[in-house]
Parts: structure tokens; C-alpha cells; sequence
């Protein structure tokens, strides 16, 4: 099939070397005079590009889909593709990190969460700080609608001070039918089994070594890794947990989530209610 432009060039040939009209010569090659005439007018991309560059400041490891779903949001794009020829010829790609991949046996189904306060997760992180000390981050989410429940830090986090987080989100929201967790010691602990079977809360324990098994709270941990522990330096622990904080409600109130339908979880999950009451 020949395109708009090749027809274009024998339109002018024939006018050229043919002394034959303009209207003689579309119609001898089947090309409307108004497309013959046409001349394309770039588009300003001034204003998307210097919002991606805003965004890059706010967010260094947002990506071409994040940011889409941001300069939609914002009634900048509609299609894709004119986001995606910006950020590539501008070299906003992200240098892709290095994973070492390794051979895991098949994860255990588990039932996908349906409604809010179904199913959490939680986890623990560790970071250091620039004197060298380490320290923790429990990271707990809703799967049903990825938001962020809870980010303790700090030097050392005990089983007590998990079922304090717990006991503070119970009277928050309520506490869910399961939550799924990892074999640490936090975990396995006596005082942690007995407040669960005091509150009717199923622990789900993944697999030794098997991170597939609870891979929700895994993508949100590595997301903060990426976005937020490794972009700071943090100088003492009052100062990791405010970033952290920060951190938790961009994420909650400000970042879209490409699983959401480009809302953010809070969004998300307002969303749900409405939608069960009506």
C-alpha cells in the first residue's frame, strides 16, 4: 500500500515533469488535493516536558508509565505514545538494576483479596544510617487496595511493638480476616499467635525462602527501597523516620498505582466504599 507521502512525490512529478495540473495529477494518482496541500505542524511538547522534568525532580525512579499516569491526571496527555516519544528523546530512562534470578520451587495459591481489611501483609526492612547503625522498617499494606497501614522505624523492633502497630490500626480501621507473613522470628512468636487468636486474625506463614508466596508486601518493599531508602542518606533516625513518613503518604495520597486504574490507594479504596454502599 502506498502512503500519504509517496503519493505526494508522484503528484509532484507529474506537475514538474509533466506540466500537468495539481487537480489532473491527484486525481490521476488518487490523492485528495486538501492532503496533497497538507504541511504538518509539530506539536509544543514545551509544557509536558518541563512537567517530566518536575516529575523527575519529585520522583528520580518514576518511570514513562508512572509518569503518564501523572500528566494524565493532570490533563496534560491522553495517548501514551506522545508521553513515551518525549521521555525517550529527552533520555529520561531508568538505568535498569542488575537482579540475580534464582531457581524457586512453585509458590502456594493464595486467595487474592477481594474487599478492604481482607488480607494485609507485613514484613521487615533493614537500612543503615551514616554513622553506621542499622536499623528496622515494618511495613505493613492492604493487598485489596496496596495501601500503605504502617511504617514503624526504628534501632529494634520486637513482637511487642508489632502488636502495639496492630493494636493502634485496630481501633483505626479494624483488623483483618488474614494476614500474611514471613518465617521471622517477630513472627513466630508466642505473644504474636496469642493476640491473633485473641482478635480472630488467621496468620498466614509463606514459605521458607519462597518471596513469590507474599509477593504484594515484596513489590511494595522494593518500591520503597527504590524510591526511598536508597535516595537518602539519612544522618540519624528522627530524620529516616520523617522521610520515611513522607514517603508513606505521597505514596497513599499522591502516587497513581498502574494496578489501581491510575488511582492512588486511598483514592482506590474511597472508591470501594462508595461502590459497596450504593
Amino acid at each position: 500500500m502506498v502512503g500519504p507521502a509517496a503519493k505526494r512525490l508522484a503528484v509532484a512529478e507529474l506537475v514538474t515533469g509533466f506540466a500537468a495540473s495539481e487537480r489532473r495529477a491527484c486525481n490521476l494518482i488518487g490523492l485528495q488535493r486538501s492532503t496533497n496541500r497538507y504541511k504538518a505542524k509539530p506539536s509544543d511538547d514545551s509544557i509536558v516536558l518541563e512537567r517530566m522534568k518536575e516529575i523527575v525532580k519529585e520522583r528520580p525512579r518514576s518511570g514513562c508509565p508512572m509518569m503518564h499516569m501523572i500528566l494524565r491526571r493532570e490533563g496534560l496527555v491522553v495517548n501514551h505514545k506522545r508521553t513515551q516519544r518525549i521521555y525517550r528523546l529527552n533520555k529520561m530512562q531508568l538505568t535498569n538494576r542488575n537482579v540475580r534470578r534464582r531457581i524457586r520451587m512453585p509458590s502456594r495459591q493464595v486467595a487474592s483479596a477481594n474487599a478492604l481489611n481482607e488480607r494485609w501483609s507485613m514484613d521487615f526492612m533493614h537500612d543503615t544510617l551514616a554513622d553506621g547503625r542499622s536499623f528496622r522498617v515494618l511495613t505493613m499494606i492492604d493487598e485489596y487496595s496496596r495501601e500503605c497501614l504502617a511504617l514503624e522505624v526504628d534501632l529494634s523492633l520486637s513482637a511487642m511493638r508489632v502488636i502495639r502497630v496492630l493494636d493502634r490500626l485496630k481501633v483505626e480501621r479494624g483488623l483483618p480476616k488474614e494476614i500474611g507473613i514471613d518465617q521471622g522470628p517477630e513472627f513466630t512468636s508466642l505473644a504474636l499467635h496469642k493476640w491473633a487468636k485473641d482478635n480472630g486474625v488467621n496468620l498466614h506463614f509463606a514459605a521458607p525462602g519462597d518471596k513469590n508466596e507474599n509477593a504484594f508486601i515484596e513489590s511494595f518493599n522494593a518500591r520503597l527501597r527504590d524510591s526511598c531508602l536508597n535516595m537518602h542518606w539519612f544522618t540519624s533516625l528522627s530524620e529516616a523516620e520523617k522521610e520515611i513518613s513522607k514517603w508513606r503518604m505521597d505514596y497513599n495520597f499522591e502516587r497513581p498505582h498502574g494496578s489501581l486504574g491510575g488511582l492512588t490507594p486511598v483514592a482506590f479504596a474511597k472508591q470501594s466504599e462508595l461502590t459497596k454502599c450504593a
